[in-house]
C-alpha cells in the first residue's frame, strides 16, 4: 500500500475536493485521500463484475462479520439482534429523535461537537442544552457539575456523546464513561453514543465502547458506529446501530421502514462485510500513518507557527487547531486560511461558539499534501505578522 501517492480526486464528484479553485488544499472535510483496503476494491469488483445490482437485504454473514469486530477490536460480546441499519450516522440518530422525543424536549450535547448534532435536534422541534467541555492548558474535560443540573431539568430528555470526541479528539476513560452514565441513569436519560471514530485511535489510547464501561447501560443507550471513517467508505452509506431495547429497536425499525430506509446499499453490504473481515492489516498501516502525521503537524506548528496551539489529539483523523492568538475568529479566520494560504479547513464555529478561534484540519492524506499546507500557512502568518 503506497500511503504517500497523492491521488488525484478533482472532477470525482468528492465533496471534499469540489472547489473550483484548482490551487485549493482541502484539509476539511473527515474523510481521507487514501485508497481503500484492496480487499474491499476486490470485493467491489466482484460484485460489479456480477452485474445485477438489485435490492439488497443482510445475509448471516454480515452480522457476523459485526460482531467478529466488535469481540477482535473491544472484546466485547454483541447479539446480533441488537444490530439494526442506518444509512448514516446522522439519519439514524434523526429516526432516534423521532421516536425518542416530542417537540420542546431537550437534547444535551457536549460542544464543541460534531456540527450535525445541531440541525438534528432543531429538525425535531427538540431545545440544544449545551454541557460545553471544559478548556484548560491545551486540554478537553467533562464539566460534570454542569452535566448533572441539567440532566435533571424536566424537559431534558436525551444526551448525546460523542465518544471518541470529534473534533478535540478526546478519548473518554473508564471512569468518565461510568460518570456519565450514572447521571443518565439517576435522571432517566437516553443516551445516543456516537462511536463513529472508535476504530482510529492513538497509540496509548484505548477506546471503551460505552456498554463495555457499564452494562447497566444497556436498556437506555444506543451505540452508533459504521466502518465509514475507519475505512474510509462513507460514500457506500452503510451504518450500524447497536440497540439492546427491543422495544425501542422494533420503533426504529419501524420508523426506517416508514421512511423507506430499510434497505441497504449492495455495494455498502460487501464493503462492510470485507472491511470487517479482511480490513484489519490495512487498519493498522493507517494508524501508523496517522501517527507520524500527527506528530509532524505538531512538531511543525510548535516550531514555526507558535500562534496555533494544536490540542493533540487521542483519537480520529483530526486535529482541533486554537487560533486565537492571530486575533481572528469566526468567517474571518477560515477566510484568512482559504485566501491567503489556499488551504481550507472545517470552520471551528460550526462545532459551537466557544470553537470560533479554532480550525478543524483533516491529517488523513498523504504527507507531501500536509507539508505543502504547513508551508502556505506558515508563509501566510509571516505576512500577517508584518502586517500586525
Amino acid at each position: 500500500m503506497n500511503w504517500n501517492d497523492c491521488i488525484e480526486r478533482t472532477n470525482t464528484h468528492s465533496v471534499k475536493w469540489s472547489f473550483p479553485e484548482g490551487d485549493v488544499i482541502p484539509m476539511c472535510i473527515a474523510d481521507m485521500d487514501f485508497q481503500v483496503s484492496p480487499a474491499i476494491v476486490k470485493a467491489l469488483n466482484q460484485k460489479a463484475q456480477h452485474g445485477i445490482y438489485g435490492y439488497t437485504t443482510f445475509s448471516e454473514r454480515y452480522f457476523e462479520s459485526i460482531v467478529s469486530w466488535w469481540k477482535k477490536r473491544f472484546e466485547m460480546d454483541i447479539d446480533k439482534e441488537w444490530i439494526c441499519f442506518s444509512p448514516g450516522i446522522i439519519p439514524g440518530i434523526n429516526v432516534l429523535l423521532s421516536v425518542l422525543t416530542e417537540p420542546g424536549d431537550g437534547v444535551i450535547i457536549q460542544d464543541p461537537v460534531y456540527y450535525p448534532f445541531y440541525s438534528t435536534i432543531e429538525n425535531h422541534g427538540c431545545s440544544v442544552i449545551r454541557n460545553t467541555l471544559l478548556y484548560k492548558d491545551g486540554f478537553y474535560s467533562i464539566d460534570f457539575d454542569d452535566l448533572e443540573k441539567k440532566a435533571c431539568q424536566p424537559d431534558t430528555k436525551i444526551l448525546i456523546l460523542c465518544s471518541p470526541h470529534n473534533p478535540v479528539g478526546r478519548v473518554w476513560s473508564h471512569e468518565e464513561l461510568k460518570r456519565i452514565g450514572e447521571i443518565a441513569k439517576r435522571n432517566n436519560l437516553w443516551i445516543i453514543s456516537d462511536e463513529m471514530h472508535g476504530d482510529l485511535v492513538y497509540e496509548g489510547h484505548t477506546h471503551m465502547p460505552l456498554y463495555k464501561a457499564d452494562e447497566s447501560l444497556l436498556q437506555n443507550s444506543i451505540l452508533c458506529a459504521a466502518p465509514s471513517k475507519t475505512f474510509n467508505i462513507a460514500g457506500l452509506q452503510t451504518s450500524i446501530l447497536l440497540i439492546p431495547n427491543k422495544e425501542l429497536r422494533e420503533k426504529y425499525n419501524e420508523k426506517l421502514t416508514g421512511y423507506g430506509l430499510m434497505r441497504p446499499n449492495v455495494f455498502g453490504i460487501e464493503g462492510t462485510i470485507a472491511a470487517y473481515e479482511e480490513g484489519e492489516p490495512w487498519l493498522n498501516e493507517l494508524l501508523m500513518v496517522l501517527e507520524e502525521n500527527k506528530k509532524y503537524v505538531l512538531t511543525y506548528l510548535n516550531q514555526h507557527l507558535p500562534e496555533l496551539k494544536a490540542i493533540e489529539p487521542q483519537a480520529t483523523h483530526l486535529i482541533w487547531i486554537d487560533c486565537s492568538e492571530l486575533g481572528m475568529s469566526g468567517e474571518e479566520l477560515c477566510t484568512f486560511f482559504l485566501e491567503k494560504a489556499r488551504v481550507k479547513f472545517d470552520e471551528g464555529f460550526k462545532f459551537g461558539e466557544c470553537g470560533r478561534t479554532f480550525v478543524r484540519m483533516n491529517i488523513a492524506c498523504p504527507k507531501e499534501r500536509i507539508d505543502i499546507a504547513l508551508r502556505r500557512m506558515n508563509h501566510a502568518i509571516l505576512e500577517h505578522r508584518l502586517v500586525k
